[in-house]
């Protein structure tokens, strides 16, 4: 079968809800990580086939083909065409396996899968209560879908409240990895490790470079302070992720076109795995899917050099990492969503730029990254590292 290549992997530093990134519109935003991506290869943009773009939020700003409107935000020509699409917070993931599937087909050879959210300037569920608050229609759950599952509606904290209480996970383990993601993730900051992956954005007074949303003086006290989400629960805005601001990017090509346009791969793309299973629980479901992928690619956990596990909420890891059995010091070794922020579609490529970049600075060979998905649906993708 035919490889796929990753040459360049990208990411905006993240911007806090009202922070360093909320004057970008989104389509300029990830109009520059496609520049960049050109800028750092140094591919022909022409020789461009697709932009795959996920987005979660497709309302204001992010509607109409936010993906297609990046590119004619960014310097690509107008002949690169584009699309956006959207698996929920997996969206910019899904892009990159459709970006990988296409180029392992033989019908295109360069593709970008990429992924934006400005979840300032277009508010997590906008595209869900437009229509309810003018009275039309009653939502994207349909009746029969409520008869179904029994449920008014779905619900994902209350998802992750039912995976903490299905794995045993208290409130002070939350809390404690919440603590160990800001630790690692400021440490990552502190050391330069996401320098080689992070694409600096102007903004008023300077430049954004790192991370908003880490707390260099967190401490377990100060975690453990912050009011629950639910009475009665485990979970609180401390030991989930953070809202955030910002897009990513990666470059995915042939053998060919390495060949054609003189480029050097990163890493390639050994498996992409999703599944599906309970929308109400929904948020487990990462852990079903890594052990498809395992199966499927034929590698053994302990041959897996680095994990990087969506940090949605702080039960989320912390149960896959229970029931996988993988190491906790291979796992978000640079911190997670919970300190660096969930800009939803544009998570998973974030996710990939940091978990190749740290595989190449580690010596590593396999990564694998996986993400849980409103609707009960998760992607997991294992590269190795060249």
């Amino acid at each position: 079968m035919a490889e796929a290549y990753i040459v360049e992997s990208i990411r905006t530093p993240g911007g806090r809800r009202k922070g360093a990134l909320s004057g970008w519109h989104p389509a300029d935003m990830a109009g520059e990580v496609l520049n960049a991506l050109v800028d750092r290869t140094g591919i022909d943009p022409a020789s461009i086939d697709d932009v795959i773009m996920g987005c979660v939020t497709k309302a204001g700003e992010q509607g109409f083909n936010i993906g297609r409107n990046a590119v004619l935000a960014s310097r690509l020509p107008d002949t690169v065409p584009a699309v956006t699409v959207d698996r929920q917070c997996g969206s910019s993931q899904q892009a990159l396996h459709f970006a990988a599937q296409a180029v392992m087909a033989g019908v295109q050879d360069v593709v970008i899968a990429a992924g934006v959210e400005s979840m300032t300037r277009v508010p997590m569920f906008a595209d869900m209560t437009v229509l309810a608050k003018a009275g039309i229609g009653e939502g994207p759950v349909s009746a029969r879908i409520r008869e179904r599952y029994g449920v008014s509606e779905f619900n994902q904290f209350n998802g992750a409240e039912m995976v903490a209480q299905k794995y045993g996970l208290s409130r002070d383990m939350l809390d404690a990895y919440a603590l160990d993601s800001h630790r690692r993730a400021a440490g990552a900051t502190e050391s330069g490790a996401f320098e080689r992956e992070t694409l600096p954005l102007q903004v008023d007074g300077g430049t954004h470079s790192r991370d908003e949303g880490i707390r260099f003086d967190a401490t377990a006290e100060s975690i453990g302070g912050v009011d629950l989400l639910i009475e009665g629960g485990v979970l609180s805005a401390a030991n989930a992720s953070q809202i955030c601001d910002g897009a990513s990017g990666a470059l995915i090509v042939s053998e060919r076109a390495l060949k054609a346009h003189g480029l050097t791969p990163l890493a390639r793309v050994v498996d992409m795995t999703v599944t599906a299973g309970d929308p109400v629980i929904m948020l487990e479901e990462p852990i079903t899917a890594t052990n498809r992928a395992l199966e499927k690619s034929g590698l053994k956990l302990d041959e897996i050099d680095l994990f990087e596990v969506n940090e949605a909420f702080a039960s989320i890891p912390l149960a896959w990492l229970k029931q996988t059995g993988a190491d906790p010091e291979r796992t978000n070794v640079n911190g997670g969503a919970i300190a660096l922020g969930h800009p939803l579609g544009a998570s998973g490529t974030r996710l990939l730029s940091t978990l190749i970049h740290a595989l190449k600075a580690r010596g590593g060979k396999y990564g694998l990254q996986t993400m849980c998905e409103g609707g009960g649906t998760a992607n997991v993708t294992i590269v190795e590292a060249l």
